[in-house]
């Protein structure tokens, strides 16, 4: 050992000062890969193995010794100009803060992927507040970063600030929009991961996947990714679809049109033959009744059939549609509205519409369910005399330029 330290004493002071700066690089290095190579990973079965952040917090945690050995360290090079090791000093002690700083982020993400874990977590996300603590957390690391470099307090930096405000309003203008538009929606429970929201502004038509501070990501329906900034959610308006999925039911609301042409009183002889639809006894038997004892009270023995009340086959259909609705074993009732109503007669016929929810929210199942309704609907129009109205298609138009042929 002496003999090393005087051969070492031997050399030229530059000589002196290049082996003590590889030397401090060297146990800096070795104490590095222990920390990463060798603790690290007898500690990773300890860890959270599920977790994809906090092996890389502890990473950038253990990037804090080998710099301090080198910021304390460089101090015992021997020969080495002072503004030298202050400038190495400076960069170590502001490389430690970053590192902090970074090993702090990375825990962060570890307690957003924590809660993200639970049942509820789609309900409260709180992604947008994890990331305003990274913020200040790598605000706080640049301010303690300069400082070290410049050897100056902080406190003096962020005097400074003061007359700084207004370019940093202008900088950090859309996140604190978005901070103020995030505790809103979170705090109000206006957006969850999941809810389908339209918004016709953006061209967003999907399912909510993200919900970060600046941005919510949603995926559209045909799978193409729609990115929102989270202020437009506040100042602009949308359509969140979450009401339909929590009532558990699915509103149909579409109108036939009918031939107006085709509406007229019912005989005799096709309303005893309309008897034969389950659907229509009840409703047959009281509206005979009724009409009945009306046409004998208000009549008085007028036997003029134009001044008499009767059954119309639109008013038939529309009993008989209720009905068949009524019965529907996918369409649910409790709670929801279930209705069938004329709309304003229009040049493109009578709309007769229907109102009602079905027991499913399954996109699918929604469609398949509707569309039952309307094929058996539409099936059954004859029945009653009536007729869908519809324009005239190309073959139509071919058949009234066509001149009969003679013999």
């Amino acid at each position: 050992m002496e003999q090393a330290l005087a051969l070492f004493d031997a050399q030229p002071p530059w000589a002196q000062a290049a082996i003590g700066l590889a030397g401090l690089a060297l146990v800096a290095l070795l104490v590095n890969f222990l920390l990463k190579k060798v603790i690290l990973r007898l500690a990773a079965p300890f860890l959270d193995t599920r977790s994809k952040t906090a092996d890389k917090a502890a990473a950038r945690l253990a990037t804090v010794a080998p710099l301090l050995i080198v910021a304390k360290g460089i101090e015992l090079v021997p020969h080495l100009y002072e503004t030298v090791w202050l400038l190495i000093q400076n960069l170590a002690q502001a490389c430690i803060v970053l590192s902090v700083a970074m090993a702090i982020s990375k825990a962060l993400d570890y307690v957003d992927e924590l809660y993200r874990r639970r049942p509820n977590a789609h309900m409260r996300p709180i992604k947008g507040y994890v990331q305003v603590l990274k913020i200040l957390v790598y605000c706080a690391a640049v301010i303690l970063g300069i400082s070290a470099l410049i050897e100056q307090s902080p406190l003096l930096l962020l005097s400074g600030l003061g007359a700084m405000a207004a370019v940093l309003l202008l900088v950090f203008k859309d996140t604190i929009l978005s901070l103020v538009a995030s505790v809103q929606l979170t705090s109000n429970d206006m957006l969850r991961v999941g809810d389908w929201i339209e918004m016709p502004s953006m061209d967003a038509n999907g399912d909510v996947v993200d919900i970060a501070l600046h941005t919510v990501k949603v995926q559209n329906f045909d799978k193409t990714i729609t990115t929102i900034p989270t202020y437009k959610l506040i100042a602009d308006s949308y359509k969140n679809w979450r009401g339909m999925s929590e009532a558990g039911g699915r509103r149909i609301k579409r109108a036939l049109p009918l031939d107006q042409n085709s509406v007229r009183f019912l005989s005799k002889e096709e309303v005893d033959d309309l008897r034969r639809f389950r659907l229509l006894g009840d409703y047959l038997a009281d509206k005979d009744s009724e009409l009945t004892a009306w046409n004998a009270r208000e009549l008085a023995g007028d036997s003029n059939p134009v001044n008499a009340r009767r059954i119309t086959n639109i008013g038939t259909f529309r009993a008989y549609v209720i009905e068949y609705l009524k019965a529907h074993e996918e369409l649910t009732g409790q709670g929801f509205t279930l209705m069938v109503r004329q709309l304003d007669p229009t040049p493109q016929g009578l709309p007769l519409e229907i109102y009602c929810f079905t027991n499913t929210t399954v996109w699918a199942e929604y469609e398949r369910i509707q569309a039952d309704i309307f094929d058996h609907l539409i099936a059954i129009l004859p029945e009653f005399g009536l007729r869908l109205f519809q324009q005239p298609s190309g073959l139509d138009l071919a058949g009234l330029g066509k001149v009969p042929r003679r013999d």
